[in-house]
């Protein structure tokens, strides 16, 4: 089979490897669909945030066939159509063991679940992401009508933001500045968009002067994630999605207390996925503008090298159609 491999550091091939072989208790599954994320390129580079090791094969976002099935596996069979979870106890999927960027890959019934047939393999290589979304809102305490929803940074994650709360509801704000990101976050849901230079005159028409009801941080930039604190309405909310680790900005704390804000930080989306799906297929949410770029599993360096240019690109797929020979 074919694969995308990350031999050592800042060295990727696509190469040809053995199918690898299930135990008893696991499933192989034929990748359909796969995303690439900012955090691949990271591991790529040599930073991860648990312990990993060349070579391996990354691909978290992703959904597929079951092709195989161990004899002691009895809630999957061959041609259900999967998605998987990445945190996995210990080990991270696609980073700490080898993921999803590969005609066939070895998972366990545990991490999996079905895909709804309202959505496409496209789709469900988006759940990942949305997931990460969808785990924010919750946290925060979910919206509704009565909420406007400022989100910072239209990222893939921002986007898939931007495109729950509208469903949920919400009146969606989306701070970003480039003009394309921009322009996908209306194609979302969003109900107004700006510069991060205008939120504020912005934020005043919207709200009537009341600030947001809700502030997602999505950038992860220190100085964005202190001025959520100056945007948010008296009790507002603010939930911090964007990770920094060590870099520093000022911010004024105070806020905290004068505006009796509620505040929670959101990482990953543990016990949230078959909600995320309920929701995705009940919703009839269509995330597919986020997926700006396409590519054969042969041409993977080129979607590694487009997910390097976020200005030109949203959310590169690696698109795949392998069958088991016979």
């Amino acid at each position: 089979m074919k694969a995308l491999q990350y031999a050592e550091k800042n060295v990727a091939t696509v190469a040809d490897l053995p199918i690898p072989q299930i135990g008893d208790g696991e499933v192989l599954v034929a990748a359909r669909s796969v995303g690439v994320c900012h955090s691949d390129i990271d591991l790529l580079e040599g930073r991860y945030i648990i312990p990993f090791q060349y070579p391996l094969i990354p691909g978290h976002e992703w959904s597929g066939e079951v092709v195989q099935i161990g004899k002691d596996v009895t809630a999957f069979a061959p041609g259900d159509r999967v998605v998987g979870e990445c945190v996995i106890g210990p080990d991270h999927f696609g980073f700490s063991i080898s993921g999803a960027a590969a005609e066939f890959f070895v998972a366990r019934p545990e991490w999996l679940h079905r895909l709804p047939d309202e959505l496409s393999y496209t789709m469900g290589a988006l759940v990942e992401p949305f997931s990460v979304a969808y785990y924010a809102l919750v946290r925060a305490g979910g919206a509704d009508a009565s909420d406007t929803v400022l989100v910072l940074g239209a990222g893939p994650v921002g986007l898939a933001v931007t495109a729950a709360a509208a469903a949920m509801g919400a009146v969606v704000v989306v701070v970003e500045p480039s003009d394309e990101r921009r322009e996908a976050a209306l194609k979302l849901g969003a109900h107004h968009v700006t510069h991060p230079d205008d939120v504020e005159a912005l934020l005043e028409k919207v709200t009537a002067g009341r600030g947001a009801d809700l502030v997602v941080e999505v950038s992860g930039r220190p100085e964005v994630m202190a001025r959520a604190l100056e945007l948010a309405a008296f009790q507002g909310r603010i939930s911090y999605v964007g990770i920094d680790v060590g870099r520093e900005a000022p911010a004024k704390l105070g806020l905290i207390q004068s505006k009796e804000l509620r505040i929670t930080g959101a990482i990953g989306s543990p016990g949230v996925w078959p909600e995320t799906l309920r929701f995705l297929a009940n919703s009839k949410l269509d995330l597919t503008p986020l997926v700006t770029q396409r590519f054969a599993l042969e041409n993977a360096l080129e979607a590694l090298e487009a997910a390097h240019h976020p200005q030109t690109t949203i959310k590169a797929h690696i698109e795949l159609n392998a069958a088991l020979p016979a």
